[in-house]
């Protein structure tokens, strides 16, 4: 483990990788809160197991006050505002003829929106501070090309591009900002692609096999240790299928 005492906000850490990333980061010794549209049991199982050293609250990701509130809450309680992982996700499995508007809604506010708030209000507090890391997941469709993912790949570009621009706004004032960007890999979204298209991409990786859970959290572990002087990039998590 690299990251440790820290202050960490997780978006989307009820369940799948954000709900890993949140569990791991807890057992390493940080404080985490996390958010997310709907509460689950893991929550409670989370507070019961760490009390004061979690904490979450229901939050819609798009609500600009109750983002701007929750990162001031955060920084009462623990402290600190030390990192900020941006999971909160959806994705697509559409051609974009096919695309109503909603849906282009839905993924543009929790995948460009949603992030966009929560980095805009912890900056805040990581300039008074002196400095904090800003990590976001990203994808590797963010840049290379697949059939039906056009406004997810769309959005995790935005993603990557301004984590660019943001590194050279904040990085005097000792923030870094990266992106982990990961391949295809066991969750809820890959849930939506047939076996056979599992295994063609399973094929297609030299490392002949999908990244996991662990494989992302300890990238995201050392892109927000403060150990690296990392800035401004993109680490694929994807076994080499875009090598």
């Amino acid at each position: 483990m690299h990251t440790t005492n820290q202050s960490i906000i997780v978006s989307g850490g009820s369940r799948g990788l954000g709900l890993h990333l949140t569990e791991r980061l807890l057992e390493a010794g940080n404080k985490v809160a996390t958010f997310a549209r709907s509460h689950t049991e893991a929550m409670d199982r989370l507070a019961g197991t760490y009390g004061d050293a979690f904490y979450f609250t229901p939050l819609d990701a798009v609500d600009a006050p109750g983002v701007a509130a929750f990162v001031a809450e955060v920084a009462d309680r623990f402290g600190a505002v030390d990192s900020v992982v941006n999971n909160a996700a959806i994705g697509q499995d559409q051609l974009l003829m096919h695309t109503d508007l909603d849906t282009l809604r839905g993924i543009v506010d929790v995948n460009v929106i949603g992030p966009t708030l929560l980095t805009r209000a912890a900056i805040k507090h990581m300039i008074l501070q002196g400095g904090g890391n800003i990590c976001n997941i990203s994808s590797i469709c963010g840049s290379r090309g697949y059939a039906g993912l056009s406004i997810y790949a769309g959005s995790k570009g935005y993603l990557d591009a301004m984590m660019r621009a943001l590194a050279r706004e904040v990085g005097e004032a000792g923030i870094f900002v990266n992106s982990v960007a990961p391949g295809f890999f066991e969750s809820e979204m890959s849930s939506v692609l047939l076996p056979e298209q599992l295994n063609t991409i399973k094929r297609r990786t030299p490392s002949g096999s999908l990244s996991n859970d662990e494989n992302i959290f300890k990238v995201v572990d050392l892109v927000i240790s403060g150990t690296t002087n990392m800035q401004g990039q993109v680490v694929f998590v994807d076994g080499g299928i875009t090598t």
